[in-house]
């Protein structure tokens, strides 16, 4: 039966709705309910089935339906609120809470103009994508005091004369809250409407006090007004009317500024009543701390469960507004009890904070039911410094055979890791989006497994040269010894994509340095992952925690990782070149080892061995064409041009179905043939490559060092002294005579493994393997020495004579 005619049944429906004191609302059942807005009553309900029940005033869950004429209800429908931050981006309808403290200036005296149009770009730019923004604004009273501020001050002195009213304390203004809100309203509004304009951006004011939220005929009508306004795609400026508003109450407020606790239960409130999806409180701090953020050992909480606010300990009020961190954690709370997804951050950083929230970034407080399984990442890291500092105190032997261990595992069970990473290769094809590269480094095969555990044994018999080796050792005085010895760096994340096997190498050179290690691998191998990361626990239970070697599976961003300084040392990026740059980029107080681009160069001289040359430039293009290590530009010196020998190498490369591009001067020689490359600063990580002519070895030098990426070049010639001059001349980390480029790899090098390959000129370059996972420090062993004693007029001299 449809709700028109339950409307002509009833008379006491027909009564409520003729009286405008009757609504329609529909439950998670599909159940309509006539409510009375006057007493919150359910008078009667439609199923679905269309069956009529008529409650004659009393719901069908008895008293619990009736409300207070100022008792403040919630809406019939609930929701559930997003569990994880991913969730986040899926939000439609949006309430942005501005709090006094982000868009007033310090002086409380008028608006933070430049913080206001950040955020109003934001709101805007979301608003134009097809969201449903709201705002919830203070700043009335700010900017009506800058106004009557000023018009006091041009007037004081007649008013002082005439009527006494100009209160003098100090020389400090003081002026009435309410008039400086009506004063400021319509300039607040004013603002709004003109910055927002600029993005096409249509607003309405809405007025609000506390008496609007008692009665349900009000919210009824607050409600439906804003609906309306959303669905013109209008974003509605939500405040407080503080010119009717009564006096704040004096533990609320300070110097008649809003009262943020107000400001945030008006937010929850409207942000429940309109079934927003989420809810953004902007603050001036982070977020929720464990305690005030300004005590030592307080700890920004990421995620915020119900339940958790009795451990925090909350600090003294904000400048303005002054509800403090407990009402927003009040508000927060209501608003998620009921269905709305509340995040709780800093809106005075000019670092698009709300694009961060919606697109799940670890930024700000996240209010949750949903406790993620399993340890934090910063929970983590903390274990794995404590698994590193374990492993440090093992012998050379130990941490050697804890490596053989999963040296053995990888052969013993391959076909159990072979049938995981199965799943993740059937699973890419099906979804598609990998390339050909890519779906090659995902695949693993006994032949790989096999060579994996040839180099983890390298490793192992490395193990007992690692830790704790004397670089240095000088007597610097009479009983004094100083040592330079090798340690762990700390604390590794290595973060790879599609390289699974980058995994059992990675932590076996952790094991070997002593390092603890963060492993973040691609959702795209997580079968493989999983499977790898077991094996290497149950290796390391041979005399060490497992919790050395961590897999990182959270929802956690990369960018949020790259933020925990201070937990992290070290962050290694193996991947395309994309994954690589990114994390440079966005790695701040972190330093990243690795290389962005692998475009490395062959250079065929004049005086190079024909047969030498076409081999090596098969191997370096055609044996993994994928790798970092393989040849993208091919240089070829003129006097080659035209000869058998630049003939023979096209044909190989047509016979190995290589596409080649022409670079500009070779392009212009060619009558026919295929395009010029767009670009000779290009890594194809395929079956592709580049080839140009130079004049000579100085001219490929240049070259290189110009559009290469310092990863990998090679010369073939039979000259030395060409060899030595393009050795000596070319910026790369590894620069190659008569061989393959192929051969810049840390298994090749004898360095067991590998963590990436680092084109950076700070502690490590090339193929890292153990080296460069070391740090130093200096140990001095003296007798009861001070510095006094060897001052100008001192009794003792310094020897600084090498030991070794």
């Amino acid at each position: 039966m449809a709700a028109s005619s339950v409307l002509r049944k009833c008379k006491i429906l027909k009564s409520c709705v003729n009286t405008g004191i009757g609504i329609r609302q529909l439950n998670q059942e599909g159940t309509h309910f006539i409510r009375c807005t006057q007493f919150g009553r359910c008078l009667s309900t439609v199923s679905q089935n269309n069956s009529h029940i008529c409650h004659d005033g009393k719901g069908p869950r008895g008293s619990d339906w009736m409300y207070h004429q100022r008792q403040v209800s919630t809406t019939a429908v609930k929701f559930k609120a997003a569990s994880f931050r991913s969730e986040l981006a899926s939000c439609k309808r949006i309430v942005v809470k501005l709090g006094s403290a982000v868009i007033t200036r310090g002086d409380e005296c008028g608006l933070a103009l430049g913080r206001l149009a950040a955020i109003i770009e934001q709101v805007s730019e979301l608003q134009n994508a097809g969201r449903e923004m709201l705002v919830v604004t203070s700043g009335a009273v700010a900017f009506g005091k800058q106004r009557l501020r000023h018009e006091v001050m041009m007037s004081q002195s007649m008013r002082q004369t005439l009527s006494q009213r100009g209160d003098i304390n100090g020389g400090q203004i003081i002026l009435e809250p309410r008039a400086c809100a009506a004063a400021g309203q319509s300039g607040l509004m004013s603002l709004y409407e003109a910055m927002f304009s600029q993005y096409g951006v249509t607003t309405a004011q809405v007025l609000v006090t506390k008496p609007d939220f008692y009665h349900d005929y009000t919210r009824n009508n607050l409600r439906s007004t804003m609906h309306e306004l959303v669905g013109m795609n209008i974003v509605p400026i939500i405040n407080a009317n503080d010119v009717v508003a009564p006096p704040p109450e004096p533990d609320k407020d300070l110097q008649g500024v809003i009262s943020v606790k107000d400001n945030d239960s008006l937010a929850a409130r409207l942000a429940v009543e309109m079934s927003a999806d989420l809810l953004i409180i902007l603050s001036d701090v982070d977020g929720i701390y464990s305690g005030p953020p300004g005590l030592e050992g307080s700890q920004l909480l990421n995620t915020f469960y119900p339940g958790d606010s009795t451990s925090i300990v909350y600090g003294s009020k904000s400048r303005v507004g002054l509800g403090g961190m407990e009402s927003k954690v009040k508000a927060a709370q209501w608003a998620l009890d009921r269905g709305t997804s509340v995040v709780i951050a800093n809106g005075t950083t000019l670092d698009n904070t709300i694009m961060k929230v919606i697109n799940g970034r670890k930024i700000g407080t996240f209010f949750t039911n949903a406790k993620e399984a399993g340890m934090t990442v910063e929970m983590q890291a903390q274990r794995a410094r404590e698994g590193g500092r374990a492993l440090q105190a093992l012998t050379p032997d130990q941490r050697a055979d804890i490596i053989n261990r999963l040296a053995d595992l990888l052969v013993d069970r391959q076909e159990r890791i072979i049938s995981a990473n199965r799943k993740d290769v059937e699973i890419a094809r099906r979804r598609g989006g990998l390339s050909g590269p890519m779906l090659a480094r995902l695949a693993l095969s006994p032949g790989k497994l096999h060579n994996l555990a040839d180099g983890l044994r390298q490793i192992a018999a490395s193990s007992h040269e690692n830790v704790g080796r004397v670089l240095k050792k000088i007597q610097m005085a009479d009983g004094m010894e100083l040592c330079q010895e090798t340690v762990p760096i700390g604390v590794l994340m290595v973060i790879f994509e599609s390289r699974p096997d980058a995994l059992p190498q990675v932590a076996a050179l952790a094991i070997s340095s002593a390092n603890g290690l963060l492993l973040k691998g691609g959702k795209e191998a997580a079968y493989s992952n999983a499977c790898l990361h077991g094996l290497v626990q149950e290796a390391l239970s041979l005399h060490a925690p497992k919790d050395a070697v961590h897999l990182v599976e959270t929802r956690d961003e990369v960018s949020d990782l790259l933020e925990l300084e201070g937990l992290i040392d070290l962050v290694i990026p193996r991947g395309s070149s994309e994954l690589v740059r990114k994390i440079q980029n966005e790695s701040k107080g972190i330093p990243v080892l690795g290389h962005s681009e692998g475009i490395c160069h062959v250079y065929v001289d004049k005086d190079a061995d024909p047969d030498m040359v076409v081999k090596i430039v098969r191997d370096s293009k055609c044996d993994y064409p994928a790798a970092c290590n393989a040849m993208e530009t091919l240089l070829i010196h003129k006097a080659h041009r035209n000869t058998k020998l630049f003939e023979d190498i096209l044909d190989m490369l047509k016979a190995e179905n290589v596409k080649f591009h022409p670079g500009p001067r070779l392009a212009q020689s060619l009558k026919f043939g295929p395009a010029e490359a767009k670009s000779m600063r290009a890594e194809y990580s395929g079956l592709e490559c580049a080839i140009e002519i130079v004049e000579d070895v100085c001219e490929a030098i240049d070259h290189i060092n110009k559009f290469g990426s310092s990863h990998t070049d090679s010369v073939v010639t039979e000259n030395l002294s060409t060899a030595e001059a393009f050795l000596q001349g070319v910026d790369s980390a590894c620069v190659f005579h008569n061989s393959s480029t192929r051969f810049a790899d840390g298994y090749r090098f004898g360095l067991g493994a590998e963590v990436g390959i680092s084109t950076s000129r700070i502690h490590a370059r090339g193929p890292v393997g153990v080296e460069g996972l070391l740090t130093t420090k200096w140990i001095l062993r003296g007798s009861g020495d001070t510095v006094q004693e060897f001052g100008h007029g001192g009794e003792r001299k310094y020897l600084h004579e090498r030991l070794q």
